[in-house]
């Protein structure tokens, strides 16, 4: 993906939480909002500042991405001139992937200790990307296995996921915290009015309400987070399979089914935030809601569907 798709993607989804900012501005002073959190004033004034920090939270958490993950997993970059012909082939092999996808700029490729067989793609941008993989994948996957969890990886990388997935949070965290505050403000005002008419204020019900309402919101929010995140690893998975060949990411997928299905837990516990091959288990209702992976079983069997000429 270009400069200029990139840049098309953060404008795109900018005027998304504007325009859906100004409609719920539009609804509650239909419903005569603003007066009853103290007026015009105060009311776009929290609407700028919920939009500042909902959106500023998500593009630091981006930003320092990469190096959050190097700290946290200790992640060991492999010098592209590295003579170990194991990391030298690993290299080699994510740079043939990202250069397929049309990548300008080689991704950062290392390794971390670790049981699990796992590997995740991050960074702020596709120029300051890092794949990193574990121990435990390199010394439980064949090549050809591996070769399809990168260009899994590559394919988020070449999508811009990590952008696109920043900014829905954005979104979500504005919405969230804007709606919280208000009802917050509005189911307080009558006692916050009395604390005021005896010197005082009831800041305390008023914040902690807020934060009530948040968390609730937080998890209505995360259903758009988690279905629009199952819908890039079915993307994911047909970029792997395009670029590193389909048997190659069917045989990934199927070596992690079968690990799982064996005891996958005892190799280590999953990093959910960065994690981006963990099996999703057979949970129906809220829970698959909550799934931010599709099951494994339904990854594969899209892989399998014949392709239509």
């Amino acid at each position: 993906m270009k400069f200029v798709q990139i840049a098309t993607r953060t404008v795109l989804f900018l005027v998304v939480n504007i325009l859906v900012m100004f409609t719920l501005g539009v609804i509650l002073v239909f419903f005569h909002v603003p007066q009853r959190i103290g007026g015009d004033a105060n009311f776009y004034s929290l609407m700028i500042l919920c939009g500042a920090m909902g959106m500023g939270g998500a593009f630091i958490s981006l930003l320092l991405s990469r190096f959050i993950a190097k700290m946290s997993h200790s992640i060991q970059v492999i010098d592209p001139n590295t003579s170990d012909s194991g990391q030298q082939w690993l290299v080699q092999t994510v740079y043939r992937l990202a250069r397929a996808e049309g990548l300008s700029a080689m991704p950062e490729v290392g390794i971390y200790n670790s049981p699990e067989i796992n590997a995740f793609a991050t960074g702020p941008s596709q120029s300051q990307a890092l794949v990193a993989v574990s121990s435990g994948l390199l010394g439980n996957m064949r090549p050809n296995e591996i070769e399809g969890v990168l260009g899994h990886e590559i394919t988020h990388i070449a999508n811009g996921d990590m952008v696109t997935m920043t900014l829905i949070q954005g979104v979500v965290n504005t919405l969230a915290m804007f709606l919280a505050w208000v009802l917050a403000i509005i189911l307080t005002q009558g006692s916050s009015r009395d604390n005021r008419n005896r010197g005082g204020g009831n800041w305390f019900m008023q914040y902690m309400l807020m934060q009530l309402f948040q968390n609730v919101f937080m998890v209505l929010g995360y259903l758009v987070v988690a279905k629009f995140s199952r819908w890039r690893e079915f993307r994911a998975d047909a970029g792997g399979a395009r670029y590193a060949g389909r048997e190659k990411m069917l045989a990934a997928l199927k070596k992690l089914q079968a690990v799982h299905e064996q005891g996958a837990d005892q190799l280590g516990h999953n990093s959910p935030a960065l994690q981006a091959l963990q099996i999703s288990g057979k949970t129906g209702g809220f829970l698959a809601l909550l799934a931010d992976h599709p099951p494994i079983e339904e990854r594969i069997a899209r892989l399998e569907r014949p392709i239509l000429s």
